[in-house]
C-alpha cells in the first residue's frame, strides 16, 4: 500500500505521520508526505518530539504536494489542507483533524505526535485486515 500524508506546510503533522508509518508498518507499505504550501524546514518542536522516539527529522525538507503524489497513493490522509488537496477518483481519503504543532510547547507537540502515532497504528491495523480479507 502507498500512503500519502498531507498537511499545509509539510513541516509538522505529515512529517511525523510519514516517519511513524515507516517505522511501524511492515514490508509492502510505502509512505510519502507533502504540503499544499510547504515550509522551509521541519518545525523545531517537531524535530525535538520525534528525536525523543529515536527518529531524526532535522534534515528533512518539506516538499510541495503534486498531483502525481495523489496518483501514486492508495490512501491519502489529509491533515488540515482543505481544498488544496487534489481529489483523484478511486482513491481512499481520510481526514485527520489534528492541531498544527507549529509554535506549540514541547508538551503540546508530544500530544499531537502521540495522537498521530495512535492513528497510524489504527490505519496499519485496517490495512493489514484489508490485506488478510483480500487474500482469502
Amino acid at each position: 500500500m502507498n500512503i500519502l500524508f498531507v498537511c499545509v506546510q509539510n513541516a509538522g503533522r505529515s512529517q511525523m505521520a510519514e516517519a511513524l508509518f515507516r517505522r511501524l508498518s511492515g514490508d509492502g507499505n510505502e509512505a510519502r508526505s507533502a504540503g499544499s504550501a510547504p515550509g522551509t524546514h521541519v518545525h523545531p518542536e517537531v524535530v525535538e518530539a520525534m528525536r525523543e522516539l529515536g527518529v531524526d527529522l532535522a534534515d528533512r525538507v518539506p516538499r510541495r504536494l503534486e498531483r502525481t503524489d495523489a496518483e501514486w497513493a492508495d490512501v491519502v490522509v489529509t491533515m488540515g489542507c482543505g481544498d488544496a488537496c487534489p481529489y483523484i477518483p478511486g482513491k481512499r481519503y481520510l481526514d485527520w483533524e489534528l492541531d498544527d504543532p507549529a509554535g506549540k510547547s514541547i508538551a503540546e507537540t508530544r500530544a499531537v505526535r502521540d495522537e498521530i502515532a495512535s492513528r497510524v497504528e489504527l490505519l496499519i491495523g485496517e490495512l493489514e485486515q484489508e490485506d488478510a480479507d483480500g487474500d482469502r
